[in-house]
């Protein structure tokens, strides 16, 4: 292979000229392997947390929950034969101080003196057997800290849950299965089972859930345990999980963060691969002489080939491994400060497979950036020696290097898609990604185009200044192309996230406030509705009120295939998981829209028919005519879908995904749950009265709850903007690259023009008007395209509302002009300032 070894022995000769070139080449690699290196490694280190503690975070090998009603005595025995056991009891309840108008809505949880099984409840100070035991006319408990603080209380306070008193003993440090339980509505207060019992909330119809632990110890995994009793007891009404999912919840949500900072880092190695390519392009037009040297003395172009191509292949490897090492550094750090922010101990240390995958993404990202300036390097004509300060290289490569590329952008493609937790989101970023790309190299050549028949037409109407600036537009060795695609994709990507992230605030700040209600009271029983309303009239007479029969039931079956079989789509998986609320009506609920199919009579009395959300629908694959099946009470009914309702779940507005025809749910126990719109100055009174004269009456603060989702936009926020951060350095980079790549073309055409008589003046003039149209162009396209890209995540992917916001977008096209201007001005400034005779000298 001597051609090999004579191709490594340049291109180390190339390197002792050091990096000057290539600095950001490798910065930009560095840049987006790192953000994926980190988000692969933290989703790796919760995965391993999750494995290693699934049963202390499971509480047991298997987790069994259902509502209503205890397991059959049956159903316990065989649960007690396979190992130990623990019984406990769950609801919401409204939990106060005798006269105290502060209230505050808790997780009850009721244990017994098994309970844990596995793991440890860590508690502020020991109370042993005795914590939970009735002394003094109260029943022992244990509450989290900001139950304590929402209160006024202390340990060895009194508080009262329905008819019941309860004593804090202590203070709940971690429980610990805490992350396994459903989502929560308020902080923890647990007690015994007798005591939840005590409260006299226990009625017909309310939201009680019943959970059995197990730790098996007869030899069987949790898998074949988990089986075995689906087996033996197909009709049980329970939902059975195993340590293989541990928490749902917390994987489902670190699945879509770690999808979301790989695309982060995606979006950085794309916008970042432009800038490799300009710092390709720039070095490889500071060697065009060494490149027809080599070929006067008769280095074939396959050598010249492989001499650039190792070369700026090691320097793209230095930069993939200086982004492995900080995204692998960046663990530990974002474990340290995340601390209790984060869903459960995560484990620091090396994951080599998201290393690797990181690493994949640089490489392909690399080759697919730098092979075709390097491959139309090998096409330098010989004759460039003698006029290489005019000579570009033109044209396109050779098949075979064609060929290549395309296999690597496929390649990262396969990747992107592949190797993410949400496969289709993946998908769609592809198309836009290619989509965009496509579309700021058109609007680069379009504006060529147009630069050059104004000057062929029009040149002689305009000024030296705007004539030289449309020269420099269409020109060739123009940086349009380059300053158009890092221009454009950088800002697509801000425009984008500074859209979503104003909607968020716009909604839940403004919108969402201003038309939900104050109140939803849950757990009503049918003869308490007319004591309801006689509380709210009294409190508020121009109080809003809404009421709704609910009764909690289970989707079984999909078009007569059992739901734990049926094919549904990750975004309804949801509908599918636990009980639902189920209502029936006879007029479609306001707030919705029939996209297919008919409502039924207000007088229907046939066979039960089922009203399904047209989203939850599409996840399903149901159609008008499908059969469902549910359990309601482990009692099944199968009905049939009459039609689809689209519905605005961002009123808060009371509505329920599977409505029902009049007379389907007749006979079954139900609560009602009500909605209040009340005047903000009334609340305070308005829960007090309500929960004084029911006290079994559980009350949602609807502003609390917009507060804890605010809270969570917040660090949604947080993510976004660091995001746009990263995607910011990657532009700024991408912009300097840009204006580097053109610098050497630029310095001696401002020689040339300065020998002919240009003044300062004029040359300044030109060189900004060129920078500001590109700024000016550029910035409407992206703005366009960051709106279409935020319309498409706030409606198909957050399920929430679009506005245009103008201010955005008007401040977007602003920074896009004022970084065109600025990276024109930082080249031209340099160019400018280049003395003409040593030039001309040399030349």
């Amino acid at each position: 292979m001597p051609n090999l070894s004579l191709a490594v022995r340049l291109a180390r000769r190339e390197l002792r000229g050091g990096l000057k070139g290539f600095r950001i080449l490798v910065a930009c690699l560095a840049l987006g392997v790192a953000a994926i290196a980190a988000s692969g490694s933290l989703r790796a280190a919760v995965d391993q947390a999750l494995h290693e503690d699934s049963r202390a975070l499971l509480g047991g090998d298997l987790d069994l929950r259902q509502s209503h009603h205890r397991p059959e005595p049956d159903q316990l025995a065989a649960l007690k034969a396979m190992g130990r056991v623990t019984e406990g009891v769950e609801m919401r309840v409204m939990a106060h101080l005798d006269g105290n108008r502060d209230r505050a809505l808790v997780e009850l949880k009721g244990v017994d003196g098994a309970y844990p099984l596995v793991g440890r409840l860590e508690l502020s100070q020991p109370g042993g057997d005795a914590v939970f035991a009735f002394r003094d006319g109260a029943w022992g408990a244990v509450a989290e800290a900001n139950l304590l603080d929402r209160l006024g209380l202390g340990v060895g306070g009194r508080l009262r849950v329905g008819e019941a008193d309860f004593e804090i003993r202590a203070v709940i440090v971690k429980e610990p299965d805490r992350v396994a339980t459903a989502l929560s509505f308020g902080p923890r207060l647990m007690t015994a089972t007798e005591g939840v019992a005590a409260t006299g909330l226990i009625a017909p119809g309310s939201l009680v859930r019943y959970t059995v632990r197990l730790a098996l110890d007869n030899g069987m995994s949790a898998a074949e345990a988990k089986a075995d009793l689906a087996r033996r007891f197909p009709d049980a009404a329970w939902q059975m999980r195993d340590t293989s999912d541990a928490a749902p919840g917390v994987g489902r949500f670190l699945d879509t963060l770690a999808a979301f900072l790989t695309l982060v880092g995606l979006t950085a190695l794309l916008v970042g691969g432009i800038g490799v390519a300009n710092a390709v392009k720039a070095y490889l037009d500071g060697k065009i002489a060494t490149i027809a040297t080599l070929k006067c003395l008769g280095a074939p172009a396959g050598l010249v080939l492989r001499v650039y191509l190792l070369l700026v292949g090691l320097l793209s490897a230095a930069g993939i491994v200086i982004g492995l090492a900080l995204g692998a550094a960046l663990v530990p750090v974002v474990i340290g400060l995340g601390g209790d922010g984060l869903p459960l101990p995560a484990r620091s240390g090396l994951f080599p497979t998201a290393l690797l995958n990181a690493a994949g993404f640089g490489a392909l990202a690399a080759l697919v950036f730098t092979l075709w300036p390097l491959a139309r390097a090998r096409m330098t004509p010989p004759s460039a020696l003698f006029r290489h300060l005019t000579v570009t290289a033109a044209g396109r490569p050779d098949a075979a290097s064609l060929a290549v590329l395309a296999l690597a952008a496929l390649g990262l493609a396969a990747l992107t898609i592949l190797s993410s937790g949400n496969r289709p989101l993946a998908a769609w970023f592809v198309g836009a990604a290619v989509a965009t790309l496509i579309l700021f190299r058109a609007l680069a050549w379009g504006l060529s185009r147009l630069a050059a028949r104004l000057s062929l037409h029009h040149g002689r109407a305009v000024g030296p200044a705007w004539r030289l600036a449309l020269a420099n537009l269409h020109r060739p060795g123009t940086a349009v192309v380059s300053l158009v695609l890092s221009l454009g994709l950088g800002l697509s990507v801000l425009v984008t996230i500074a859209l979503v992230e104003g909607n968020l605030a716009a909604q839940f700040g403004e919108r969402l406030p201003a038309q939900a209600p104050s109140f939803y009271f849950i757990d009503v029983q049918p003869d308490q509705v007319a004591a309801l309303d006689e509380v709210v009239r009294a409190t508020d007479p121009g109080a809003t009120l809404e009421r709704a029969a609910i009764v909690r039931g289970r989707i079984s079956s999909i078009r007569g295939v059992r739901v734990g079989e049926a094919r549904i789509a990750p975004e309804a998986e949801w509908a599918a998981r636990g009980d639902r609320g189920l209502s029936s009506a006879a007029a479609p609920p306001p707030g919705s829209k029939l996209v297919e199919g008919q409502w039924w009579p207000e007088d229907y009395r046939g066979p039960p028919l089922v009203s399904v959300d047209a989203a939850v629908a599409r996840g399903f694959g149901l159609r008008p005519g499908d059969r469902l099946g549910l359990n309601v009470l482990g009692r099944e009914i199968e009905v049939s879908v009459a039609n689809l309702r689209q519905i605005d779940w961002s009123s808060l507005s009371m509505n329920f995904a599977f409505l029902l025809s009049p007379g389907a749910l007749d006979g079954a126990p139900y609560t009602v749950i009500a909605t209040v719109r009340a005047e903000p100055r009334f609340d305070a009174a308005l829960e007090k009265a309500v929960t004084d004269r029911l006290p079994n009456v559980s009350s949602i603060r609807v502003k609390e709850a917009l507060e804890s989702v605010r809270a969570i936009i917040a660090q949604a926020d947080l993510a976004v903007r660091l995001a746009g951060m990263v995607t910011l350095a990657a532009g700024a980079m991408v912009l300097a690259g840009a204006v580097m790549a053109g610098h050497r073309r630029r310095v001696w055409e401002a020689v040339v023009l300065k020998v002919l008589g240009a003044v300062r003046g004029q040359l300044w003039r030109a060189y900004l008007a060129e920078f500001a149209v590109i700024g000016l162009v550029t910035g409407f396209a992206a703005a366009g395209v960051g709106s279409l890209a935020a319309r498409a995540i706030l409606l198909y992917v957050m399920k929430a509302e679009w506005v245009f916001l103008p201010g955005i977008t008007a401040a977007t096209l602003a920074a896009c002009v004022g970084a065109s201007l600025a990276a024109g001005f930082a080249g031209t400034w340099r160019a400018l300032g280049v003395k003409s005779a040593p030039l001309l000298r040399g030349e």
